[in-house]
């Protein structure tokens, strides 16, 4: 069977659908609070973007030198040990990506509320499904689905039978509900330009500016404002299913890592110039506060659609790269072969329903916000593993071909392995129990891998 490739257009979309999500529709409210500068503010955002473009640069470089499915999965067991990546897999796998596609599947549901303007929220909570009366040893929070619920599963389980029905149809798919996502985007920039009672707005540096950049407000915004970059490294997970990889990998991640910075700081713009400043620190959801200054009363249900319709092309994505960690994990270890299976169409079906199923127990369970915030200290420590490893990689092996070569060596993978550093530091500072039982989740991946791996293991190049 001839394997199925996608286009440069593709991987460039997961990138982009990878990284916008909820965020930077909330940031901006955290930030007013503290942040008074017009310049500083929209500069968090291109600082933002310009960290992880570093690390989307050296992911590049990674890819095309070490070119297979999986991401830090694939990286940490060729640079490191087949223990370290298979514990990035883990995580990413079990948690890592289930819980982002979760919490972005109940925001879907949670924005369709607001675009419809239900009559009352008792019709989104109220219950569908209570399985405490088959479990009653369970605690009485679990196991019970409102119609909230039930529409997140349906969205999750409409994308799933997408890429389910082959690479092209997920392709496809992807590439339409990227591209509708980035046009509802720039139809709220464009409105933002030709608003004319726009609030005031100062794009000019001024003396206290570095004052305020340097300050601990300032790197609490930005911390946060990483989060909301999160997904930069899309395409690296599926190097092996892009065509021309050595071209198409390294343009993905730069283009699509400069759009999404382009497209963060122009929202920011808008959100600032259209709702006055007492408006956006009063309420979480920022852009439903522009929108009805943009556009009236329809404003705030405009917003909720844009965002609601957006966040289905993030489940997409999610889901695309999600179970391609499982499927490369699955193509080393003899004891998970049954989950690398590959259907006729080109999708590792086995992969994509174990995925589908745990993001429902999730969902059932509500637990997903707890996961989140659990696993992001092991994923920083991921990242920070394979950009440290590009360093490693150099030093070990400088006679192994790569078609990339990161711009800027060693200046860029050091500003953002620094970077890194200090938010996992952070991490263990705000959340230590939380960063804890990450920790324990690595080590339960660590644990399991001993069971498992072969007697002797090498990977396939």
């Amino acid at each position: 069977m001839t394997q199925r490739k996608i286009s440069r257009l593709t991987a460039t979309n997961i990138v982009v659908a990878n990284m916008i999500g909820t965020g930077v529709f909330v940031s901006l409210h955290f930030q007013v609070m503290s942040i008074h500068s017009d310049f500083a503010l929209i500069f968090l955002w291109v600082l933002g973007g310009f960290l992880s473009l570093c690390g989307a640069l050296c992911y590049a470089e990674l890819a095309v030198a070490l070119p297979r499915l999986g991401g830090e999965y694939n990286f940490l067991s060729r640079i490191y040990h087949p223990s370290l990546g298979f514990m990035a897999g883990w995580i990413s796998s079990t948690v890592g990506f289930p819980a982002p596609i979760a919490l972005a599947a109940i925001a879907f549901a949670q924005y369709l509320q607001g675009l419809f303007l239900f009559p009352s929220p008792v019709l989104f909570s109220a219950t569908v499904l209570d399985l405490r009366a088959w479990f009653p040893a369970l605690p009485p929070a679990h196991l019970t689905l409102d119609v909230l619920g039930l529409i997140s599963l349906a969205v999750v389980w409409a994308v799933t039978a997408i890429h389910l029905a082959g690479i092209r149809s997920g392709e496809r798919f992807q590439n339409v509900s990227t591209i509708v996502k980035v046009g509802l985007i720039l139809c709220l920039i464009v409105a933002g330009i030709f608003f004319s009672q726009k609030q005031p707005f100062n794009p000019l540096p001024t003396p206290s500016d570095l004052g305020t950049i340097f300050s601990y407000p300032y790197a609490i915004s930005m911390f946060y404002v990483m989060y909301s970059f999160s997904g930069w490294n899309g395409a690296s997970y599926i190097t092996s299913e892009v065509r021309n990889p050595e071209k198409n990998v390294p343009w993905a991640l730069l283009i699509g890592t400069l759009t999404v910075t382009a497209v963060y700081a122009l929202l920011n713009w808008v959100f600032l110039i259209a709702a006055p400043r007492d408006e956006l620190a009063a309420q979480m959801q920022v852009a439903a506060a522009a929108g009805q200054h943009l556009f009236s009363n329809l404003g705030g249900r405009l917003a909720s659609g844009l965002i609601s319709f957006g966040l289905i092309a993030s489940v997409s994505a999610m889901s695309w790269i999600g179970s391609r960690v499982t499927k490369a994990m699955a193509d080393d270890f003899a004891k998970l072969r049954f989950l690398g299976r590959v259907n006729a169409a080109g999708t590792p079906n086995a992969a994509v329903l174990l995925q589908a199923l745990i993001v429902s127990a999730l969902i059932l369970t509500g637990s997903f916000e707890a996961v989140l915030v659990y696993t992001q200290f092991t994923l920083l420590l991921s990242s920070f593993l394979a950009v440290l490893g590009l360093i490693v990689l150099r030093i070990k092996q400088p006679q192994l071909p790569r078609p990339y070569r990161v711009w800027g060596y060693p200046l860029t993978p050091l500003i953002f392995l620094v970077v890194t550093l200090w938010m996992m530091i952070y991490s263990i500072h705000d959340k230590p129990v939380e960063a804890l039982l990450g920790v324990a989740t690595a080590l339960a991946g660590l644990l399991i891998y001993f069971f498992i791996r072969p007697a002797s293991h090498s990977l396939p190049a």
